[in-house]
This record gives C-alpha cells, sequence and structure tokens, in this order.
C-alpha cells in the first residue's frame, strides 16, 4: 500500500510507516500547492497531511484508492470533513499530546506581553538600557488577576491548572458546563460577555467552526478592559485581526500574545509588525520535542490501524466505521 505524506515528520513517525508501506514524503521545506497534493493522492491509499494543507473534493476524488486522511494535527479544519464522509474516507487526528505544549505557550505569551519581555529584549539589544527606571516598561502582574477562558476542553483545562501557582480567578465560556474545571479550580461559566468584560487576560481555546470564526470581532474587543489582554493559540480566524490590530493600535486593550493567523501559511498580518504591545510567535503551540514527535506517532498509527483493517483511536468521522 501507498502512503503520501504533505512534508517531512519527526522520524519516529515515518519509520512506523516505511517499515510496512510504500511511503512518499515530500522533499519541499514548504507547504505543498494543490496541483502538487493531487499529483500526491492519485495512487495513495492514505494520505498523512498538515494543517496548512487544505484537503478538498477535488483532492480526495484524485485518490481514487484513498482509505484515510490522517491529520498531523488536533484541529482539523483544513479537511472537508463532510465530503470525506461521502466519499468513505476516514479522517483522524492527534488529541490530547499536544495539550500542555499549548497551554505552556498560551502563558509564555501572556507572561510576554504584560511584562514587556519582547520589547524589552529588543531595547537591551539595541544597546539604550542605562540602569534601572522606575517607569520603565511597567506591565500588569498576573497573580491575583481574572483568567477569563474562551473553550474550556483539554487545552483550556491545563491552562486553568497552570493558573492555580498564580492565584487567579477562571472564568470560562464554553458551549456546555465543565464541572470538572468548577470543582478543580473554582473556575466559573459565564456569558461571553460578562467574560470579556471582567476578564484581565482573555485566552481563546476553541476550534474553528463556523459559529467560532471571527468570535472577537469589533463589538466583543469593545467590551474588553483597556488594561486587559488578549491571548490567542487556537486558530487566527477565531478573531478579527483588523479589529484587533486597530484596538491594539488605538490602546483599547493593553496587549495580545498571538501564536496563530488568519493567513497562514502565508504569514502574519504586517500591521502587526511595528505594534510594541503585541507578542507574535510563529504557531509555536505544539512545538516542543514531546508533543511532535507523539503527533507525528499518532498520525502514523491511525494510518495503520485502518489499512490494517482495524479501527483508528482518533477518528474525526466515526460514523465511517459504525
Amino acid at each position: 500500500m501507498k502512503v503520501f505524506v504533505t512534508r517531512n515528520i519527526p522520524e519516529a513517525g515515518l519509520k512506523i510507516l516505511e517499515e510496512r508501506y510504500d511511503v512518499t514524503v515530500s522533499d519541499k521545506d514548504r507547504p505543498l500547492e494543490k496541483n502538487e497534493i493531487i499529483e500526491g493522492v492519485e495512487e495513495a491509499d492514505a494520505l498523512l497531511c498538515l494543517l496548512h494543507d487544505q484537503i478538498d473534493t477535488e483532492m480526495m476524488d484524485a485518490g481514487s484508492n484513498l482509505k484515510i486522511i490522517s491529520n498531523y494535527a488536533v484541529g482539523y479544519d483544513n479537511i472537508d470533513v463532510e465530503a470525506a464522509t461521502e466519499r468513505e474516507i476516514v479522517v483522524t487526528n492527534t488529541p490530547g499530546v499536544l495539550t500542555e505544549a499549548t497551554a505552556e505557550i498560551t502563558w509564555a505569551l501572556m507572561m510576554a506581553a504584560s511584562r514587556h519581555i519582547v520589547e524589552g529584549d529588543k531595547f537591551v539589544r539595541k544597546d539604550n538600557f542605562s540602569g534601572w527606571d522606575p517607569g520603565l516598561m511597567v506591565g500588569h502582574e498576573l497573580s491575583g488577576k481574572t483568567l477569563g477562558i474562551i473553550g474550556m476542553g483539554n487545552i483550556g483545562m491545563a491552562v486553568a491548572r497552570l493558573s492555580t501557582g498564580f492565584d487567579m480567578e477562571i472564568l470560562y465560556y464554553n458551549s456546555s458546563r465543565n464541572e470538572e474545571a468548577e470543582e478543580k479550580y473554582g473556575a466559573r461559566k459565564v456569558g461571553l460577555e460578562e467574560l470579556l468584560q471582567s476578564s484581565d487576560f482573555v485566552s481563546l481555546h476553541v476550534p474553528l467552526t463556523e459559529e467560532t470564526k471571527e468570535m472577537i470581532s469589533w463589538k466583543e474587543l469593545k467590551m474588553i478592559k483597556k488594561s486587559a489582554y488578549l491571548i490567542n493559540a487556537a486558530r487566527g480566524e477565531v478573531v478579527n485581526e483588523e479589529a484587533l490590530i486597530e484596538a491594539l493600535r488605538s490602546g483599547k486593550i493593553a496587549g495580545a500574545g498571538i501564536d496563530v493567523y488568519s493567513d497562514e501559511p502565508y504569514g502574519a498580518n504586517p500591521d502587526y509588525y511595528d505594534l510594541d504591545n503585541v507578542v507574535l510567535a510563529p504557531h509555536l503551540g505544539s512545538a516542543t520535542f514531546r508533543a511532535r514527535e507523539g503527533m507525528a506517532v499518532m498520525a502514523a498509527e491511525n494510518i495503520v490501524a485502518m489499512l490494517e483493517g482495524e479501527k483508528p483511536k482518533y477518528i474525526v468521522n466515526p460514523e465511517m466505521l459504525n
């Protein structure tokens, strides 16, 4: 059987596949063009793709033997899952293994944004530091503040757990009640408006869906405290970037920490670049050795299970195998 991998991934995952199948891995150190993916899947039984690969019906139809699309990510908004189900193609993802890494990058962004870490680093490197100054880059503490978590799933829970060391009040907005978060971390479920108005830090942890696309836009940003920070380690399109950039530029919010962007994989909005009150990271949420290798193994194991006639552990469209 043949497997097409759209970009080089950690060796641990590739080894699992190469021991069993005829594996072709793209030699391009960039996201593939649509025609390149179409060419790659033409004879493939399995496709292992990345979150920036937009897998549509044309690609699926090109792969007449395609049995599984294994996404090297927990989110799967890059795949037309409904179309895959119609074509009897199983779609899988890699949940869980990147939870801690993404929660940690969230906290890194909160700290860096509220305490001017990146701005301060640039200041020192330009040889502008001439000694302690009581008014230099004064920021906001996290301890004792209110953290608003939008999306109390696995990652939201991990962010809440890490907040306990800072003695923070936790508010959360979620489609359903999370009793575990309430019992363990004292989290309180509130409406979106109350969360935005009351939080000192607003952290986004929702998947990208039609309901969550641009859920933070002009209206919502006007509700956030002028002294508050917005953190996005979810998906870029959850936020209206034009509105956020204007809020940052005008001082309507204190700052932001951003790890994801609307135009991925084509980079970040350059209007961010001249703003000192935003920390920009190049989608580092899962960028730890443990997480990235674990994702590779999970993505490979999903393929092996499917091609060997077993049920993959992490199926996005489970109705396929009922």
